[in-house]
């Protein structure tokens, strides 16, 4: 297992190198060092000296991939590209480019907040999407089947602006249960994480419920099931104990995969609710064209993805006898 570990670590090097580019890419001719500084600086009354300053204290003077007037190894190291995204391997995010905080510090103690509202979130979330699942492939072809797949496509069609919008109106404003946004240190933070909870589970019921009936009734076909039927099991002891076993490889790629992003948090609904994790810290970096902190939070997202594809590939293993690592 070590052995496939480190090839698929080796694998996503380049995988990792060409985000850090298509990164620095996108952002040098979206906005250019010059755009930022005028930003930074004031739209106004802002002087060419004071860009130059700008960009030499933030080194965005240097060239962005190749430097022609340095020689040999220096035409590469001596470029915005290698200083900025070279330090990013050894987990060196350096500081931000518009408040100049530590960002490695900031990911630190924003990503505690974000657990704490996507933890409780997916578990909860995989839990309900599951048994209502199960629950639908159990009652298949009845009315209840029928009607519970319109309303799983009617959530899933809802946009999940409306589900905050209307929590925060009913369950905040009218009925006064949950605070309508806000953040508190410690336990006190607890009131303030139910309602974006609540609505993040019921944002994903309609998708999660269609994808796991899926997988549930394309399990309950197959020839081992028949035969469980055939020796005279019941239906519940078939699909709750035989077919949910075998199809936990779809069910483990859509939940292990997302299990790392959960220290990414949640772009929207921290963003709407006000809590200061990594989500709005990302929406923040974006709208104020923060290149460092977008820069940062774009490599963390695809280390996060690899571990998460790793951590799938691992978990095969342990339902299905029949995977190997190879």
């Amino acid at each position: 297992m070590l052995s496939y570990i480190i090839r698929r670590i080796l694998y996503a090097v380049p995988i990792i190198i060409g985000v850090n580019v298509l990164t620095a890419l996108l952002f040098f001719y979206v906005n250019t060092p010059d755009d930022m500084a005028r930003q930074v600086l004031g739209e106004k009354n802002v002087t060419p000296a004071a860009i130059e300053n700008w960009k030499r204290d933030h080194g965005y003077d240097l060239p962005a991939f190749v430097n022609t007037e340095e020689p040999g190894l220096k035409k590469v190291t001596e470029t915005v590209f290698f200083q900025k995204s070279v330090p990013l391997l050894w987990f060196d995010f350096s500081r931000s480019d518009r408040n100049n905080i530590d960002i490695g510090q900031e990911i630190r103690t924003r990503m505690w907040a974000s657990l704490a509202i996507s933890v409780p979130m997916f578990m909860a979330g995989v839990a309900v999407n599951l048994f209502l699942a199960m629950m639908l492939a159990y009652y298949r072809a009845t009315y209840i089947d029928i009607w519970g797949v319109i309303l799983a496509v009617v959530l899933m069609s809802v946009s999940t602006l409306f589900y905050i919008i209307g929590g925060q109106y009913i369950l905040g404003k009218l009925l006064r249960l949950f605070p309508i946004s806000g953040f508190d240190a410690g336990l006190h933070s607890v009131k303030f994480l139910v309602l974006p909870v609540i609505i993040g589970i019921i944002a994903s019921i309609g998708t999660g419920v269609r994808f796991y009936r899926t997988v549930f009734l394309e399990e309950i076909n197959k020839d081992y099931v028949r035969t469980a039927r055939a020796k005279g099991l019941t239906e519940g002891r078939v699909l709750f104990k035989h077919a949910l076993k075998n199809a936990m490889i779809p069910v483990l790629t859509n939940v292990v995969v997302s299990i790392p992003f959960l220290f990414y948090g949640s772009l929207i609904l921290e963003t709407f609710f006000a809590i200061p994790g990594l989500g709005s810290f990302t929406i923040d970096a974006i709208q104020s064209q923060d290149f460092a902190i977008v820069r940062s939070m774009v490599y963390l997202g695809s280390i996060l993805y690899i571990i998460g594809l790793i951590m799938t590939d691992i978990s095969y293993t342990l339902v299905d006898p029949r995977v190997r690592f190879e």
